[in-house]
């Protein structure tokens, strides 16, 4: 626990997916696709990696000069990338924005994030491929994104840190079979108790059943029937005075 922090000091893929970080078995494929992957960032990239912002969630349609004119109200840009398809030039929704100063980029990471850029909410974060240690992109199973709760997916970045891990005490349950001999066996006598209980108490409903399946079917109530009941009674004592 002190080591731990809410974003990942170094990139593990099966901590990366685990909600706390401390996952020892993958449950998804794409950890098991990060955990094969041999992935080497690319060399042919340049400028100052600790200048650089990474701009996610883009409208297909925002341009170079869109992202020049939202980003550079935080400072002066050296140089802005937008990632496009090598085959049909497209946009593939991300780009790398790089600073010259780190006042600059500090503001923009702060004041950025999930700003509407062309009716899209963007992500704004620091560049982790040259900067975070074993970074494996997320088109090969990696990356800190992801939108679902369930299963185990991308955590440990800005848009969804690592929940600290609650450390539970060894508490020992009797009634799992913890314990001393003799408790088991009450704890296992307690169970048959209750069971049989049940038992005859279904017993008894499905016997009574039937008797209200009677009088719902002849029209009658248990107080119409006790109202008849005494009225039969009083006439046989009417008659034995008489």
């Amino acid at each position: 626990m002190a080591d731990w922090a809410p974003i990942a000091k170094e990139y593990d893929p099966l901590k990366a997916g685990s909600i706390d970080g401390t996952d020892e078995e993958p449950h998804d494929r794409a950890i098991w696709r990060a955990m094969l992957a041999r992935y080497v960032p690319n060399k042919g990239v340049t400028g100052d990696p600790h200048l650089t912002l990474f701009v996610a969630r883009l409208n297909l349609q925002t341009t170079e000069e869109k992202l020049k004119e939202v980003f550079s109200r935080y400072g002066d840009i050296r140089k802005i990338r937008l990632v496009r398809d090598l085959v049909t030039g497209f946009s593939k929704g991300y780009a790398f924005i790089e600073y010259k100063e780190e006042r600059a980029l500090l503001k923009a990471h702060r004041d950025a994030n999930r700003l509407v850029i062309d009716q899209h909410e963007i992500f704004v974060d620091f560049e982790l491929e040259r900067t975070l240690k074993g970074w494996i992109p997320r088109r090969l199973g990696g990356g800190f994104g992801g939108k679902k709760e369930s299963g185990q997916l991308r955590f440990g970045g800005r848009d969804r840190p690592f929940r600290k891990p609650i450390n539970l005490p060894n508490m020992k349950n009797d009634f799992y079979g913890e314990g001393s001999a003799e408790k088991r066996n009450w704890s296992r006598e307690g169970t048959r108790d209750w069971r049989t209980r049940d038992r005859d108490h279904e017993r008894s409903r499905d016997k009574r059943w039937p008797e209200r399946e009677r009088s719902w079917a002849w029209g009658e109530s248990e107080r119409e029937r006790d109202s008849k009941e005494e009225r039969s009674r009083g006439r046989e004592r009417k008659d034995r005075d008489r």
